[in-house]
């Protein structure tokens, strides 16, 4: 059986909730981060960047979330999580799926982790790498929710519910402990929110995962 290597919240939550919507079934695997799991010889021997998830079926092992996601869509087409292949559509699925990948994901880890970036001891540099992060988190999020007003349908890419829309809440879920205007706070982007915590994948994903409200 197909299996998911996870942790509570992290950027597992993506593949999970797309393993959900698509009627999977798949085992979870635990990697626990407190016990520092992720960066053992053998978590290590199917991602030597020590990060998660690991997605693993038979001999395919793959990491990186937006990938794995990208791959269960490609294997299930029939749920529909991706627009039609050469069609404008498909295109800026794949631009917002990058964008939130290589934009708002690299700001999110710099504003949790900043002191991988300086010196060891250096406060004043940590707490304004975070400061400054969290500022551009905070644009990046109304550039989400100026896209769901200009086209105003329910979803990221407008009327169909896609690939980006498990990433988009993950990556708005880890803004809820913004000292300013966390992504829920958004005229559209708060609803948008509401909507896909009403989702069952999405309920189904939070129960397993055992994630306590708030959840965005």
């Amino acid at each position: 059986m197909p299996q998911l290597h996870y942790y509570p919240g992290n950027a597992s939550l993506a593949p999970h909730t797309v393993l959900r919507e698509i009627g999977a079934s798949f085992e979870l695997v635990l990697v626990d981060r407190t016990q520092e799991a992720h960066k053992s010889a053998a978590y290590l021997q199917l991602n030597p960047n020590g990060q998660i998830p690991v997605f693993v079926d038979g001999d395919l092992v793959l990491y990186e979330a937006a990938a794995i996601c990208l791959h269960l869509c490609d294997g299930v087409p029939q749920a529909g999580l991706l627009p039609a292949p050469g069609s404008a559509l498909r295109a800026h699925c794949y631009k917002w799926l990058i964008w939130l990948t290589n934009t708002l994901q690299p700001t999110l880890m710099t504003y949790f982790y900043p002191e991988r970036w300086l010196d060891a001891g250096n406060v004043a540099g940590t707490t304004e790498l975070r400061t400054r992060a969290e500022d551009k988190a905070v644009a990046l999020f109304d550039q989400i929710d100026r896209e769901l007003a200009r086209h105003a349908g329910p979803w990221l890419l407008g009327q169909q519910y896609s690939v980006v829309d498990p990433y988009c809440l993950m990556l708005c879920r880890w803004s809820r402990g913004f000292a300013s205007h966390p992504a829920r706070l958004r005229p559209h982007l708060g609803p948008y929110l509401q909507r896909m915590l009403e989702r069952p994948a999405v309920r189904a994903t939070l129960a397993a995962e055992q994630l306590p409200a708030p959840w965005v």
